[in-house]
């Protein structure tokens, strides 16, 4: 079987000849300081893994709309510790936005929000271009490049991961989206809808995507950020249309929680998405119990996940992560459709310690 077999096995949720895996994406941290700055290529070639290469479309928009929206940034300032900040400001023909961010060799963040009243959010909705155009061609070549190797992922159009609400707390802050959530429903509605809207009109523009598979939602989903409550009323109505979405493009979703996920189990089946990642476990900040999740839902969803790459990649020893890796199989073993991965994205471990994940996958025979 080969990898994209295997891999393909999994998403659509059966067994196949054994645990697939891959990674949470390499970072460039990663790749520069232990593999010699290889791509992801060659990074999943070093270590004989089943790829999965995230790649988007290309979108064009109408030189009228990039118009009203016109971002203009300052020059980024380092500080001793080698943070860079930097400021933007958009001009609309309204008015302008403000929102400011920080970067260090790691990642990087917000430090200032977007959207802070509804004056901001008024001139969001108005003037945020979306996408005239989508060039596949990117999709296409990656796909062709992996052949039979792996699978291609694609995020959707959002600011920030792949949701409406997940792309609301981009914009506010998490905090603050909850807030607004519990304050004022109907306002939340209306922004959560004005994204989805724009989002819904450029994945339209995805027709013959030869991506396999959309990694959608994000962790300001999981229930270690909001109630399961909230996510029915906020999250679950806009995933369950992003969903169908999709599935009439033929691309598969993940639902990514990366955090708490098992008071959602349910409520991931019923937006219809195909499968669940990041399964992230205790030591690591969520709460996933595999087995426990293979038990209530593995017949209805895919796995991607659920190794503990702190305890295994970065502070471990190949004896561990051979240990680390059984452990999760045994735990989706009777239903399958796991490919197994990190948990979240990893800066540091000894390459010896991805071998070893790599070939404890191989010895996991259905």
């Amino acid at each position: 079987m080969t990898s994209r077999e295997r891999m393909l096995r999994a998403l659509a949720n059966e067994k196949p000849d054994r645990l697939p895996c891959q990674v949470h994406g390499w970072m460039d941290y990663y790749l520069e300081t232990y593999l010699g700055g290889c791509d992801w290529f060659e990074a999943y070639a070093r270590f004989d893994m089943d790829y999965a290469i995230y790649v988007s479309p290309e979108y064009t928009y109408d030189e009228r709309d990039l118009a009203n929206w016109r971002i203009e940034r300052t020059r980024p300032v380092r500080d001793d510790d080698g943070n860079e900040t930097w400021r933007e400001t958009i001009v609309t023909p309204g008015g302008s936005l403000h929102q400011a961010f920080g970067r260090n060799a790691f990642t990087q963040w917000n430090t200032e929000h977007l959207l802070k009243c509804e004056r901001d959010e008024e001139l969001w909705k108005k003037y945020y271009p979306v996408p005239v155009g989508a060039d596949l061609a990117p999709v296409r070549e990656a796909h062709d490049r992996v052949g039979d190797r792996g699978i291609v992922r694609s995020h959707p159009y959002y600011p920030g991961q792949g949701s409406p609400w997940q792309a609301l707390c981009i914009l506010t802050g998490t905090e603050e989206a909850i807030f607004l959530a519990m304050d004022e429903p109907e306002r939340t509605h209306d922004l959560l809808e004005s994204i989805y809207r724009k989002a819904a009109r450029a994945h339209a523009l995805w027709e013959g995507t030869p991506a396999d598979m959309v990694e959608t939602d994000g962790g300001a989903g999981s229930s270690t950020v909001i109630s399961p409550d909230l996510f029915r009323t906020f999250c679950l109505p806009y995933n369950q249309r992003q969903n169908a979405l999709f599935r009439a493009l033929g691309v598969k979703t993940v639902c990514h929680l990366c955090g708490g996920i098992m008071p959602m189990l349910d409520l991931v089946v019923e937006s219809g998405a195909d499968g669940l990642e990041t399964m992230t476990p205790p030591n690591m900040g969520g709460d996933c119990d595999l087995a426990e999740a293979s038990r209530r839902v593995g017949g209805k969803l895919f796995f991607i996940g659920g190794f503990d790459q702190n305890a295994g990649f970065e502070k471990g020893t190949p004896e561990k992560v051979r240990e680390l890796v059984f452990a999760c199989f045994e735990a989706t073993r009777d239903h399958g459709g796991h490919i197994l991965a990190p948990s979240d994205h990893f800066f540091f471990g000894d390459p010896a310690n991805l071998q070893a994940f790599a070939d404890a996958c191989r010895e996991c025979v259905y």
